[in-house]
């Protein structure tokens, strides 16, 4: 699907941008035995070199993108400092 063809598309590229939509669509990629969920992150994040774009098209609902990286996290991928949020896209909350 979409999501196996980004994720071999930005191993050669430096940035992969999510532009649109929300959490509530998704995709899942195995890499090495591991599966990997994705919501709002660019697949292309498991790239290490690349860094992960969220546009201001998306949808951010905070609890799932924060379980997102915490996911990542848990399976070794480092994304601290790659990972960045457009000042333009819609935050939701749970209240």
């Amino acid at each position: 699907g979409k999501g196996k063809l980004v994720d071999m598309l930005s191993q050669e590229y430096d940035v992969c941008a999510r532009v649109a939509g929300g959490s509530n669509a998704g995709h899942t990629i195995v890499v090495d035995g591991i599966k990997y969920k994705f919501h709002l992150l660019p697949s292309g994040i498991l790239n290490p070199d690349a860094i992960g774009m969220i546009g201001n098209g998306v949808v951010v609902h905070l609890p799932s993108f924060l379980a997102e990286l915490d996911g990542l996290a848990d399976n070794g991928i480092k994304h601290k400092g790659r990972v960045f949020i457009s000042d333009r896209a819609h935050l939701v909350f749970d209240f």
